[in-house]
Parts: C-alpha cells; structure tokens; sequence
C-alpha cells in the first residue's frame, strides 16, 4: 500500500509579504498536524493579486525562483517536517517575467520550477501583463508520496495540461489557484464549472486532484476583486472528498492509496485505449 495524505489551503492574503507567509506556515503546520505530506498553498500567496489591473510597480514583486522570499522562507518547513510543498511565486529571470511554481523537496531543496504555459487576459485577469507565457512544458515530480504534476489556474481549465501530466506519470495533480469575481458581469459566478473541470480531469485520467483558492475581496491598484474559496480535494472518480465554500478558512486533508488507484487506473482502459495517432491536432 502506498498511502499519501495530501492538503490544500485556502485563506485570505493582504499586501504584507511577511505576515502572507506566516499564514502560510500556520495553516502548512496546521496540515501536518492531520498527517499532511504534499501540502498545497493557494496561487501568488505573496501579495494580493494584483493583475486585475496593469501597473509596473507590482514588477517589483518579482524575484529570482530559488531566492525568492516565499521560497526561501519554507525550505526549512519542508525539510523539519519532511513533506512537499508547491510554492507559487512571480518569478524574475533576467528581462523576463513568470508564474512560477518552486516544487520545495522533503530535505527542503528545490526539485524545479514549473511555468504557467496558460496565460488568461480579460477583466479582472490580466496576467498576459506582467507574465510571458511558461517555456518549461509541463512537469511532473517524484517524490517519496508518489509522483505529482502541478498546473497553475488557468491551466486547470485545460485538459491537455492534465493529460500530458498523466502521460509523464503523474498520480495526483495539484493546482493552486486564485479565482472569483467577474468585473464586468456580477452575476457571473463561475465556481461550480471551476469545480466540474477539474473533477472532469480526475474521471478522464483516474487520479486524485488538489485545488487551493483563496478567499476575500482585495482592493489593490484597480477594482476589488473577490476570490470564491471553493478550494478542493476530488479523488480518482471526481467525487469531491474534501472542500470548503465560499467565505471559510482552513486545510482540506484527504489521504489516498495509490497502488490501489494504480490498478483502478489500468483497469478502466483510459490509456490503454487512447489512439494518439488520431489525435495530431
């Protein structure tokens, strides 16, 4: 039996870096308390998220993947519990900035940086501003808790990103997030679809999925935004195990035998069946 026990967390952030990680840490402490291994903070912890508007102060945000704050400040975490930890961060490699995931190791080493390969545009999202679009394809990572992918908001929206992780090996894919309101629409609530396509990434490809939200309305720069929570654990059929609304705080902790998914996962065909000569697109 190969048992993982994974976390997600969801929670408000200000513009106050220090106390972001500091939340961060407690709710990360929180989950290993629970058993957590692969603990999943929510998408640009480190600030508010300031790309509902452009401005080219918030370029001063970026930082250097392993010298980042947030990065620098949960290795010693990582490496004291022994667990993972995807750690989302606005990323500066020379002229370029990104969306970046720092995948921390159990010693607390860095195992890599993944890039979000789906930049959104639109009101209220207007990541094309200050991020290029991710040069590194999608990743997977193995570690002691099985072998896990990790995309970046946009990217769940995708199924191709969940099936290219799938077909690299991953066993859980974790996705952290920061979504909610529509500017331009008030009545446009888009949670429950934001659900069902993940859930819909679980069924095609038989493997647990991880989403981490934040929550709160934030006032940055621009027009307030409020992100609608609904953070979530959803195990290899799609059901939702574990989850939280709109408004609350916490860790969703969920474990999972992965050799018995394994299994499940060669007995439906899925992969077996695939006809990736038909699908040249």
């Amino acid at each position: 039996m190969t048992k993982t026990t994974v976390a997600a967390i969801q929670t408000s952030y200000s513009t106050d870096m220090k106390a972001n990680i500091d939340k961060t840490i407690h709710f990360i402490q929180e989950a290993v308390k629970k058993g957590a291994q692969v603990v999943l903070p929510s998408e640009l912890f480190q600030n508010i998220y300031f790309c509902t508007t452009q401005d080219e102060r918030w370029f001063e945000h970026a930082y250097a993947a392993y010298e980042h704050p947030c990065v620098t400040a949960l290795q010693p975490i990582a490496r004291e519990h022994g667990i993972v930890i995807p750690v989302s961060i606005f990323e500066r490699e020379g002229p370029h900035t990104y969306n970046s995931v720092v995948v921390l190791g159990v010693d607390g080493e860095p195992m890599g940086i993944y890039r979000k390969s789906h930049i959104p545009d639109g009101p209220g999202y207007q990541e094309k501003y200050y991020f290029k679009p991710g040069n590194t394809g999608f990743k997977v990572w193995k570690t002691p808790f099985g072998t896990i992918g990790v995309g970046i908001c946009w990217d769940q929206w995708f199924p191709e990103a969940a099936r290219s992780m799938a077909l690299m090996g991953a066993e859980i894919l974790f996705y952290p997030t920061a979504i909610g309101s529509e500017p331009q629409d008030e009545t446009l609530n888009t949670s429950a679809p934001w659900q069902r396509a993940m859930q819909g990434h679980a069924v095609s490809n038989y493997m647990p999925v991880v989403a981490a939200n934040r929550i709160g309305t934030e006032t940055g720069l621009g027009a307030p935004q409020t992100f609608y929570g609904h953070s979530f654990i959803a195990d290899e059929r799609g059901n939702l195990v574990q989850s939280l609304g709109a408004q609350e705080e916490g860790v969703l902790v969920h474990s999972f035998d992965l050799d018995v998914i394994r299994n499940g996962r060669s007995a439906w065909g899925l992969f077996r069946d695939r006809r990736s000569d038909l699908y040249n697109l």
